[in-house]
């Protein structure tokens, strides 16, 4: 038995939880407001797969889990604030039919598909 096991799977699971901390719903909320790009969807679906593909890689689904309550957390704290900035075209249509806190988290939620795949991706390969 390898002695620094535990303690390399603690540090990797903080690491992966404060990645997770970046508000991957709001970036791609914001570039697709402010530059009409599906770009940060792109950067919110990859990040995110490799995230909970190393969660579960190294044996554990604790940081997906405190991850994406984080990450939903925090975007949700930047798209409040936002909306006293951008004001009317932000909160008033942009997202029709759904307000920016309905698509917040309506994304969050698809978001756990390809998450879920990856975890089961990481599962096939560490067997």
């Amino acid at each position: 038995m390898d002695k620094n096991k535990p303690v390399i799977r603690l540090i990797v699971s903080i690491l992966i939880v404060l990645l997770y901390c970046f508000p991957f719903v709001y970036f791609a909320m914001i570039q697709d407001f402010t530059n009409g790009s599906m770009f940060g969807y792109f950067i919110l679906i990859i990040g995110t797969m490799i995230l909970a593909f190393f969660s579960k890689y190294f044996n554990n689904t604790i940081p997906f889990i405190i991850g994406n309550i984080t990450s939903i957390i925090i975007s949700f704290y930047f798209l409040h604030n936002i909306e006293s900035t951008l004001g009317s075209g932000w909160d008033k249509g942009y997202f029709k039919p759904l307000t920016p806190y309905q698509l917040l988290f309506l994304v969050s939620i698809l978001n756990l598909f390809p998450q879920f795949i990856a975890i089961w991706l990481a599962s096939k390969i560490k067997k």
